[in-house]
């Protein structure tokens, strides 16, 4: 093995090979021919990535490992690190797709004279779209000579799929990989707040610009707020991490449409904003910003006296309260800012002075409340602000408009992260703001009860100032009148007739001869079954069934471009989406439930989402409800599973399945679909039983059913 040869781990090796780490495993106890490890840790070793790929080969298990896959681990087995990979992979990008010619040329020679040419070319594509001062520096000889096959591979990925995409795909993966290291802002939130800075597009107008617009974010970690934001004329970003800020300045270059001077102005800076303001007397059009919280060495001390502070010196407890101010310093004359604040910063007594002058002068101008899972913590349902800068011919606002989009009823699905639905969160967040936010509006803004508000800004300014929405809204209707309320028992009468009718025949002793059983793996690689893992992304148009939507046995409600669970969705655009067929069984591989699902012609067309795996038997040799209702079984979901410290996974090609005739599976695919149809009923009794019940409790308290 050569001495540079990249290294890939148990994980690795699983997502080439399209299984889970428990097969991995399984293959190196099972095979003494299966490399040896060649680094890392005895938990968790490496191996040499070409001796793993011609492994997999000569055992059938991978008929060519993708490119993505390869160039990935190129990047994760790096000598210097990820972080290098991709900032060395981001900046030959930008050569591939400013200067492809160049490019070419660069390629035609060895790997040393290339590592030699490519500072050169490197620097001129750098300095044309960042200028002096940048975040990236122009890599040396000496750095680049370890990438050189990294970019290569990089190149050919990106004529595959474009540069923005394979950069995409290969920061994806880094933040995936590093959850914990990043603050992510995930693309439904992103995209949210920019269509909240929208009207500042009249005021680039006003201003004399080209219809676009200028916009900052001073606190920019992967740039995703930036990324949302459609044709701006300049771009502006601070990150105080070097390492993200090479990365982040690389992603917005490469996301910009046009490259060097066609492409918009793009300056990225690195340091502390709040300490180090990377833009003094900037003005633009729009900031948008997902600051840190609750942070106590923002500055306090050193800052009593700056300028910025127009509204009020913040506490050593308010940092977010700072932020505010920093990005209406920036802001021209009607700019808007949208800024990501935790709820705490809407009621603590700490910032009250603050939120009261920022009100009276019409700076705060909404407070909208996330469902919880909107971005992390995922755990606190977090609010947006949203700001304009008062100009001089401008009267203060008398009103503020609070919206409460925190309630599963406003958001229009079940709460929680990577399950938010939010084209329904951005629909009735933007139905609110668009009629409020009216120049020189006359008419009162229409009342949505327990969702939006347009609040006398006289209200608000008492001891405690507190502009948490919920506390303004009137209560939203019940929904618990009579009428309502026997419907809804009569539906339920109906589903548990029917729940009676569908309950199983007494069980009767069956004859418990041994069978002989194969396995899914096995029916795959025979052709009685096709596999195919759920990538979680849609064509544009086809809703994705999620994860939970197979375990609640509901239909799909995820977005067509819904995001990963680490909140990025760089890499879903690189993923063909798998798309539902009549008979496909469904099988979640995350969390131990012993649940699998067949597609029915409601379901079809439809999307997989993630962790989940499509079982596609062939009806010649497969009855699709006699696989499903095997694969139910507990005992065959315990020994196919595999079990870590806080979660267990299934895999899926150890599932047993008996071998028996196609007749003798069709009368066991019977029984088993009409036990799918009684749990179905029994599901909806339930449903429709505690809709009854909390319609009753709601009713009866607030006076729209009687008692008796």
């Amino acid at each position: 093995m050569p001495d540079n040869s990249t290294e890939v781990t148990a994980a690795g090796i699983a997502r080439l090979a399209g299984v889970g780490r428990a097969a991995v495993s399984n293959w190196r106890r099972r095979h003494a021919d299966f490399p040896k490890p060649v680094g890392g840790t005895e938990a968790s070793p490496s191996f040499a990535l070409p001796e793993v790929e011609e492994w997999l080969r000569d055992q059938g298990k991978l008929a060519e490992v993708p490119l993505r896959e390869r160039v990935w681990q190129q990047v994760a087995g790096h000598p210097d690190g990820a972080v290098t990979a991709l900032v060395h992979a981001g900046c030959a990008l930008l050569v591939v797709r400013d200067r492809p010619t160049a490019w070419l040329e660069i390629t035609a020679v060895s790997d040393a004279r290339m590592a030699g040419v490519l500072p050169a070319a490197l620097d001129h594509v750098l300095t044309a779209r960042f200028g002096a001062g940048r975040a990236v520096p122009t890599p040396t000889e000496a750095a680049l000579l370890p990438s050189v096959p990294l970019l290569r591979a990089v190149a050919e990925l990106a004529a595959e799929a474009g540069a923005r995409k394979a950069f995409d795909f290969l920061f994806g993966r880094q933040l995936d990989a590093n959850p914990r290291q990043y603050t992510l802002t995930p693309p439904g939130l992103a995209e949210l707040m920019a269509d909240l800075a929208e009207p500042a597009r009249e005021s680039a107008r006003q201003n004399g610009g080209r219809g676009s617009r200028t916009v900052l974010d001073p606190a920019a970690g992967t740039g995703a707020l930036l990324c949302a934001v459609g044709r701006p004329t300049a771009v502006y970003a601070q990150e105080a991490d070097p390492d993200l800020a090479a990365l982040t300045a690389l992603r917005l270059a490469l996301h910009s449409e046009g490259g060097g001077a066609d492409g918009p102005a793009l300056a990225v800076r690195t340091g502390d904003t709040l300490r180090a303001d990377a833009f003094p007397g900037l003005t633009v059009d729009a900031v948008l910003c997902h600051p840190p919280f609750n942070e106590r060495n923002w500055g306090h001390d050193d800052l009593a006296y700056d300028p910025r502070w127009e509204y009020g010196f913040p506490a050593r407890t308010e940092s977010e309260l700072a932020w505010v101010q920093h990005a209406l310093a920036h802001l021209r004359e009607g700019g808007t800012a949208v800024v990501l604040m935790p709820p705490a910063a809407a009621s603590r007594r700490s910032g009250r002075r603050i939120r009261a002058d920022l009100l009276r002068r019409g700076a705060l101008r909404a407070v909208v409340a996330l469902p919880a899972g909107a971005a992390p913590p995922y755990g606190i349902p977090l609010h947006i602000w949203v700001l304009r800068k008062p100009g001089a011919e401008q009267h203060p606002a008398p009103e503020l408009l609070v919206v409460d989009a925190a309630e599963p009823e406003a958001a229009g699905a079940p709460s929680g992260r990577d399950r938010l639905d939010w084209a329904a969160v951005r629909a009735a967040v933007l139905d609110a703001w668009a009629p409020f936010d009216v120049p020189g509006r006359r008419e009162p803004v229409e009342e949505r009860p327990g969702t939006s508000r347009a609040v006398p800004v006289i209200e608000l300014l008492d001891d405690d100032v507190d502009l948490a929405p919920a506390r303004h809204l009137p209560p939203p209707a019940s929904g618990a009148t009579a009428a309502e309320l026997v419907r809804v028992r009569e539906r339920l009468e109906e589903t548990l007739r029917l729940t009676a009718l569908r309950t199983p025949s007494p069980a009767a002793p069956g004859d418990q001869a041994r069978r002989p059983f194969t396995t899914v793996g096995e029916l795959a690689r025979a052709g009685a079954l096709r596999l195919r893992t759920g990538t979680g992304s849609g064509n544009g148009t086809a809703p994705v069934l999620t994860e939970h939507d197979v375990l609640s046995g509901t239909g799909p409600s995820g977005s067509p471009s819904a995001p990963s669970a680490s909140g990025s969705s760089a890499s879903a655009p690189e993923v063909e989406p798998v798309l539902l067929e009549p008979g496909d069984v469904i099988v979640p591989v995350t969390g131990g439930a012993s649940v699998v699902r067949v597609v029915d012609e409601a379901t079809a067309g439809a999307a997989l989402g993630r962790n989940l795996q499509l079982l596609r038997p062939d009806p010649a040799a497969l009855d699709a409800w006699f696989l499903a209702g095997f694969l139910r079984g507990t005992a065959n979901n315990r020994q196919a599973s595999s079990y870590a410290s806080t979660a267990t996974r299934l895999d899926a090609r150890r599932l047993q399945v008996p071998r028996m005739p196609l007749a003798e599976q069709r009368t066991y695919g019977e029984q088993f679909s009409a036990l799918a149809a009684f749990e179905d009923a029994l599901r909806t009794a339930g449903r429709l039983g505690g809709q009854l019940v909390q319609g009753m409790y709601d009713g009866l308290t607030d006076g729209s059913v009687a008692p008796g």
